[in-house]
């Protein structure tokens, strides 16, 4: 069984840029900054077969290359914030990538997520803080509200492997697939 994911690398513009505001953030615990990336579809724990067909039904997706950025920073977990993030410009090329893979990993026998795509780079995970750490992080957040990146051309994603560590979880990419 292969723990995976389908994700976009972020190139080093913004990954420097991600790495300031995880800095500046009074976050309970910080996810490994070598480890940013913006998950398109996770997969879940999958036997090799079934990966293997979902493989090969990515490598045929074709969509044109397309610009993306990052913009704003948020909480998930409402008053009990569990997990800070910055968010992505809007963006149909994007969506429209997202549901295709998505498909694609149903047709392969893969059960995805229900929820709806709110596509985030997760700069934090951690247990709801106490109510003057969370007013602290929230008013940090707040106080990044004008956050962004320049632009980028979005021209691959790719498919990692989880593993989890006792550090956290340690990503491998298996694939690569370009637009």
């Amino acid at each position: 069984m292969i723990r995976a994911f389908l994700a976009l690398p972020l190139p080093e513009q913004a990954l420097s840029a991600l790495r300031v505001q995880q800095f500046l953030l009074p976050l309970p615990r910080k996810v490994d900054p070598d480890g940013f990336h913006l998950t398109l579809v996770f997969l879940g724990e999958q036997p090799e077969p079934v990966l293997q067909a979902a493989h090969d039904l990515f490598a045929e997706i074709r969509v044109p290359p397309f610009p993306l950025s990052l913009h704003s920073l948020g909480l998930f977990g409402g008053t009990k914030p569990r997990a800070a993030w910055a968010g992505v410009s809007p963006s149909e090329p994007l969506h429209r990538l997202q549901a295709k893979l998505d498909h694609a990993a149903r047709s392969a026998g893969i059960a995805t997520e229900a929820r709806r795509f709110t596509p985030h780079v997760t700069l934090g995970r951690f247990p709801p803080p106490p109510p003057e750490e969370t007013f602290r992080l929230e008013r940090a957040i707040a106080a990044g509200a004008t956050f962004a990146t320049p632009a980028w051309t979005v021209d691959h994603f790719c498919l990692y492997e989880s593993r989890q560590t006792k550090q956290g979880s340690v990503y491998s990419e298996l694939a690569r697939y370009d637009l």
